[in-house]
């Protein structure tokens, strides 16, 4: 059923789970609440807190904070400690953390661990932040110098278990094996597992007082412990079943049949018990805890919240809030007053008039502008006091006549004189658009601003604004419309309960309004947001309202086409699998490659072996299988991401597809699109142009065309970085890739092959971003050496590429945030004083918003200096999409080369740079043919 939920002028996009979130003072049953006492009878939990970290950093992918900064391993640990608080609901709980240093098993054995890599670069600043999860969720965090988090979790386990406590070990860790007990046993969070003695005899087939005696054989390779060799895990199973211990087992070793081994176990006696020792946990770490402490109970809920509203954790944020409940809302003076009678109408129609900035927004039965109805109008020019007009209601109260109503109101709607601020105006655009009004004199929008002043920031909705700037609560519209089977439309609310939702909706920004002004001008940002931001928004409103039209007939042929290929390829998947199996489960697929085909494992998951996208291209050398599954994986993506979802999307009174444009989500300053997201539709492939054949114009006797900026990212580069040889290039307006290809393998142009071009290609816009030599050498399927000495010759040609890099990071480690050409910026985190070409997660988001932001910056500029000359040259052409650096527009063929012309300047002379700005203008009865 369709609804208005505050994500209309909130966020662009926001998951659907958003509307299902605690709110309000009210609180959720969590074991956060549960109370302490003494152990007896109690559950204990702890943490193994570097065996979790690994884990999580390498099952979730890259993730970044607003401010840039790495927070996948941050965000995956947080998250399982709150299932551990909310699902097993332990009374206590401790994370023990491994100390710096060495331990008192390096002085036994100084390769101790010496195959152990160091820790991935974009791990290391995430450990501190994760130390302040624990801290700030009073949980409390134990390490020992010289002792690693294993003895002091042996030795909490022991007391816990001395006390009659039930103790669950957090951690995959095989040594901790040896610690189960009756009431102490192993749980893995990330395969939701538990480990005790039934587990370990079917695994291992031994007893736990045997784990160490089992490892002090077997050895452990991660942790270069070394055993007694050929012995495995079958025959010391064998020889415990028969002797009970090591000791034992060396006793008699002279007994064991075969003489290799017999021999290994005579002469490695001494290792055997030196690995035993190492291997061996130490349940007598000298600690002192006061287990009240750790009792779980004892969060700071303010701290929480804003830590996990400064890394960008939107849900965890939303459960610490509901699990230690909020403070009340701030006293909120308000007076929102229902307007529902053509009086009352009439007397607020003349109170606007005689305003020079209103407050605007609309409620609706749609997420979507092109769909949307008009329940109800809001308005407010003073602090405190708002209008709700009502046009729909339930049965029997009493609404205004819609249209009526719409043309009294658009008189003002349409008055550039009087300044309109909102949340979100270009939603409220798209709407009125319906009702034949066009919205003019946008003077502020709240969401914009606070998207400027924090571009990393994942929540700029006016729930949240309310909460950073006004310290309110804001009335929820789940509170009025409900949830799941209950839920009920907006217009089947009564209107005074609305009239509250909705006046807020205008009161708010109006309140914002002083506060983020203000900012932006301490920011140096108002320019940036008044000349290009604000203009967008109308260009943006107008491309949403145009919409495309689609070929729902070419789609239903690709369709067939596409799901003919599909069973094709899993016939042929079928035949070199030697089985049929179901394809797009990654159990049964690793199964098949790396259980039958036995190839190589590239990198693992908490669910096994990794079958994604990136290991499937490496493995495709090694065997065609791989190769056919991505391919299968691409055609069933497609099939259903477009070929069969985009006529569900076509607007049945317009007959086209509106997409939403949305200039708040990437930080860069990118614009992105949702329903349909057109920015990911393969060009590249001959699948993806065959999707785009199926856009076309919407009137006979037109086209579609589009401009595209050639290599706009590298022009970018050559303008800042001034780069001698790389600006000349563009000058003499030379294949660029074709000219590193020259410079780095020392030929003259004419005798740079495919191949070299391909890897020059890959030089430019791999190195630019801090691509490793390894990264490099993996995508181009080269040795490493050779690609390390493609980077040197590639900076050894451009030095002022290097330069310009580094003082990037130079310039953001002093400032803490980056500026595109026309002066966004972006706060980033975790800059290294020194770093060299090699790049962590920050220092290439670094480099990337300075690029792709300018480029950005420039294409926008362009979007609003082509929208206002369309109209003003009378020409029938309009702008119709945005994808990255291509503009798409439908024109009549008879305005073809002067719209080529029109779009041709403005987006060439939109500024003036160090090197000539190239657009490329192709055009055709389809968006394919415009490629």
């Amino acid at each position: 059923m369709a609804k208005t939920l505050r994500a209309d002028r909130d966020l662009e996009p926001r998951s659907t789970d958003d509307d299902n979130r605690s709110v309000g003072t009210r609180q959720k049953s969590l074991a956060f609440n549960r109370p302490s006492g003494e152990l007896k009878g109690k559950k204990v939990h702890l943490v193994d807190a570097f065996n979790l970290i690994f884990q999580v950093f390498h099952a979730i992918p890259e993730m970044t904070s607003p401010r840039g900064e790495p927070v996948n391993a941050v965000y995956g640990f947080a998250r399982d400690l709150f299932f551990l608080l909310d699902e097993k609901q332990p009374d206590y709980l401790v994370v023990a953390f491994d100390s710096p240093g060495e331990t008192f098993r390096h002085e036994l054995y100084a390769d101790y661990k010496a195959h152990r890599g160091e820790m991935p670069e974009d791990l290391v600043p995430q450990i501190s932040l994760i130390r302040r999860v624990v801290e700030v969720l009073g949980i409390p965090l134990i390490e020992k110098p010289g002792f690693e988090a294993d003895d002091v979790i042996a030795t909490l386990a022991r007391q816990a278990d001395e006390q009659g406590a039930e103790c669950y070990l957090i951690t995959s860790d095989k040594d901790c094996r040896q610690l189960i007990r009756d009431r102490v046993k192993l749980y893995n969070v990330r395969k939701n597992q538990l480990y005790d003695r039934e587990t370990l005899e079917k695994d291992w087939g031994i007893r736990p007082e045997q784990v160490v005696d089992f490892q002090a054989l077997v050895g452990d390779a991660v942790d270069n412990v070394p055993g007694i060799p050929l012995i495995g895990p079958k025959l010391a199973r064998q020889l415990l079943e028969t002797y009970g211990s090591l000791d034992e087992i060396l006793a008699h070793a002279d007994e064991v049949s075969g003489k290799k081994r017999r021999q290994n176990l005579i002469e490695g006696r001494q290792q055997a018990l030196m690995s035993r020792t190492l291997v061996r946990l130490d349940t007598g770490v000298p600690l002192e805890i006061d287990w009240s402490q750790a009792a779980v109970n004892r969060f700071d809920a303010k701290a929480a919240r804003e830590l996990f509203t400064e890394l960008g954790f939107r849900r965890l944020t939303e459960r610490m809030a509901a699990a230690g409940g909020m403070k009340p809302p701030t006293s909120w003076k308000a007076d929102y007053r229902l307007v529902n009678t053509p009086e009352a109408l009439e007397r607020l129609v003349a109170d606007l008039r005689r305003q020079s900035r209103i407050s605007v927004d609309t409620e609706t039965t749609s997420l979507s502008p092109a769909a949307a109805e008009v329940v109800g109008y809001s308005f407010a020019w003073k602090p405190g006091v708002a209008y709700y007009v009502a046009v729909r209601g339930p049965q029997g109260e009493t609404c205004l006549d819609a249209e009526t109503t719409h043309a009294a109101l658009a008189g003002v709607l349409e008055d550039a004189k009087i300044e309109k601020i909102g949340q979100n105006l270009k939603y409220d655009m798209g709407v009125l658009r319906n009702v034949g009004t066009r919205l003019a004199g946008i003077g502020f929008d709240t969401m914009i601003a606070s998207y400027l002043l924090d571009a990393g920031a994942r929540n700029h909705s006016l729930d949240e604004l309310a909460k950073r700037y006004l310290d309110h609560e804001n009335i929820k519209i789940s509170d009025l419309i409900g949830k799941g089977r209950n839920q009920k439309r907006i217009d089947e609310v009564p209107i005074e309960q609305v009239a509250r939702y909705a006046g807020e909706d205008a009161d708010v920004p109006l309140r914002l309004l002083p506060i983020l002004d203000e900012q932006l001008k301490e920011q140096d940002l108002d320019e940036l947001f008044v000349t290009l931001e604000l203009p967008l928004i109308d260009v943006l409103a107008e491309m949403e309202s145009n919409g495309i039209k689609v070929d729902v007939e070419r789609l239903g042929e690709l369709s067939r086409r596409f799901g003919s290929r599909i069973e094709t390829l899993l016939e042929e998947i079928y035949e070199l699998a030697g089985t049929e199996f179901n394809v797009d489960s990654p159990k049964q697929l690793q199964k098949i490659l790396f259980e039958e085909l036995g190839l190589p494992v590239v990198k693992r998951t908490r669910t096994g072996p990794s079958t994604d996208a990136e290991v499937l291209a490496t493995l495709a050398p090694h065997h065609p299988l791989p190769a056919k599954v991505l391919e299968y994986r691409q055609f069933a993506k497609l099939k259903s991401t477009y070929v069969d979802a985009l006529p569900a999307l076509v607007n049945s009174r317009t007959g086209r597809i509106h997409c939403s444009f949305h200039q708040t989500v990437a930080a860069t300053g990118r614009l992105s699109s949702s329903t349909p997201n057109l920015q990911n539709i393969p060009i590249r492939s001959e699948s993806g142009r065959e999707i785009r054949s199926a856009f076309i114009p919407g009137h006979e006797g037109w086209l579609l065309l589009a401009a595209d900026y050639s290599q706009i990212e590298l022009r970018v580069l050559a303008h800042f970085s001034g780069d001698e040889a790389l600006c000349a290039s563009f000058e003499a307006d030379e294949d660029i890739h074709r000219s590193v290809a020259a410079e780095v393998f020392e030929v003259s142009p004419e005798a740079v092959t495919a191949e070299m071009r391909r890897r020059a290609k890959a030089v430019n816009f791999g190195v630019i971003y801090g691509q490793s030599p390894y990264g490099l050498a993996r995508s181009l399927g080269i040795e490493q050496e050779v690609a390390a000495a493609f980077i040197d010759a590639y900076f050894d040609r451009y030095p002022g590429v290097e330069e310009f890099l580094s003082k990037v990071l130079e310039e953001c480690l002093a400032r803490g945030y980056v500026k595109t050409i026309l002066g966004r910026r972006r706060a980033i985190r975790g800059i290294r004083a020194t770093s060299g070409r090699s790049r962590n997660l920050p220092e290439r988001t670094a480099i990337n918003t300075v690029i792709q932001g300018s480029a950005a910056d420039l294409i926008k500029k362009a979007m609003i200096a082509t929208h206002s000359r369309l109209p003003r040259e009378q020409m029938a052409a309009k702008m119709l999409l945005q994808i990255h650096d291509e503009l798409v527009f439908e024109v009549p063929a008879s305005e073809r080369d002067e719209l080529a012309a029109l779009v041709t300047a403005e987006m060439t002379e939109v500024m003036d740079l160090r090197v000539p700005l190239k657009v490329d203008i192709k055009s055709g009865p389809s968006w394919a043919d415009a490629e």
